[in-house]
């Protein structure tokens, strides 16, 4: 694959380029804290960057008209989310919803009722959750307990999911729940998308070390759903669960957040001996290697654009790219807050950099976890990259009621 712009791309990019620069939005007249995620100034922020986007045909870029996009190619795609994240202006606040999991719901359901809350997420208007991870499965996605049982023409929903990135203040979430705890559990699960401010649905937002509360708890009791709001067939979610996985894992594999340039931009005003920390060669060395893994994110994350660019679903390669940014944003931000000394304990207005490196490192250790842990994304490498063997799963044709489990 050649990396470089052809001339129509490179057109394309100084087109953005110059988009971006008239309309970004202005974040100077916010403070340290009003700029973090989840601030109630900074979605808002983000909700008019996000509706200016899709006034423009930015928003969405690869997707159909009809569905709220531009009717784009992916890689104009790309292009504009690489220069969006060069002028610091890229909202994560949309990130479930447009890249993991409406593309999954437009990939299993065409009817007229899902079609209708796809442009006023496309705009920023409505957030969406993922309700899949349970406080007893684990890394395990088929070890779903929350139950939804048939009641004629509806669905009723009972259990307890956990670690929801922003369900406290998304409009709608995609749900995955057993219905059929008879067959195997990759066999009698089934996916739901609902409003969640349907009765019966509580989010209890969990504070994390970082200060924050992105992440919640979300408990279903009696919650009625009707089956209009199911995604793809019956007992089938599976599929719908392993679609969202890889866009989740292809979205996080990208890469967000803090970049090398952010780091060299730190160690070039932290003083050191004479000069600055930049000038060390021991920091140069280690940069030097950062760059070569970073760099290994991005040409990773072209092959899931050339299957975007060729209609495909993103592959199990998208895992390594995770795997590999979420370990990159740990060992960086650690790196940074070494550099900093004693000013690496202060956070807010009077740390350095605004406190951002001190904000992601104590972040970091979540990446490693959230869609998907190291150890799940090297099973995935080994058996569905590789070609190695598969570990050996004993509970794989056993019907679901029949696996142990310490209840």
């Amino acid at each position: 694959m050649n990396f470089e712009d052809t001339p129509e791309e490179a057109r394309y990019r100084a087109q953005v380029r110059t988009w971006i620069a008239d309309n970004a939005p202005d974040l100077e007249g916010l403070s340290t804290q009003e700029r973090r995620n989840w601030h109630p100034r900074h979605k808002e922020v983000a909700r008019r960057w996000q509706a200016r986007k899709a006034d423009a045909g930015y928003a969405c870029i690869s997707w159909p008209q009809d569905w709220g996009g531009a009717g784009g190619t992916a890689i104009q795609e790309a292009i504009f989310n690489q220069e969006e994240a060069r002028a610091g202006v890229q909202f994560t606040y949309f990130m479930t919803g447009l890249n993991m999991l409406l593309p999954a719901l437009l990939e299993h359901n065409r009817d007229a009722l899902s079609l209708a809350r796809v442009p006023p997420a496309v705009r920023g208007e409505e957030i969406w959750c993922q309700l899949f991870s349970e406080p007893a499965s684990g890394s395990d996605s088929a070890g779903i307990r929350c139950t939804a049982t048939r009641d004629g023409d509806d669905w009723v929903i009972n259990g307890q999911k956990v670690w929801n990135s922003g369900a406290h203040v998304a409009d709608y979430g995609m749900l995955v729940a057993r219905t059929d705890p008879d067959l195997p559990k990759h066999k009698g699960m089934t996916v739901f998308w609902l409003d969640m401010k349907t009765p019966g649905l509580e989010v209890r937002p969990i504070r994390v070390m970082s200060g924050e509360a992105e992440l919640n708890e979300v408990f279903l009791d009696e919650v009625r759903i009707p089956d209009a709001q199911r995604v793809g067939e019956v007992n089938g979610g599976w599929k719908v669960v392993i679609s969202t996985l890889m866009n989740e894992r292809a979205a996080l594999g990208s890469g967000t957040g803090l970049s090398w340039r952010d780091v060299m931009q730190l160690a070039g005003s932290t003083p050191d001996g004479d000069g600055t920390v930049l000038q060390d060669p021991a920091f140069r060395e280690w940069l030097a290697d950062y760059y070569v893994r970073v760099e290994a994110v991005r040409l990773l994350s072209f092959r899931t654009l050339t299957s975007l660019s060729r209609g495909e679903t993103p592959g199990p390669e998208s895992s390594a790219g995770k795997l590999l940014w979420s370990n990159n944003t740990q060992e960086m931000t650690g790196h940074a807050l070494d550099l900093q000394d004693h000013f690496g304990l202060l956070d807010g207005d009077e740390a350095l950099a605004g406190g951002a490196f001190q904000h992601r490192f104590l972040w970091a250790p979540g990446l490693r976890l959230g869609g998907g842990t190291d150890e799940i994304m090297k099973n995935i490498i080994a058996e569905r990259v590789l070609g190695l063997p598969g570990d050996i799963r004993v509970d794989k044709h056993v019907p679901f009621r029949e696996i142990p489990h310490g209840r």
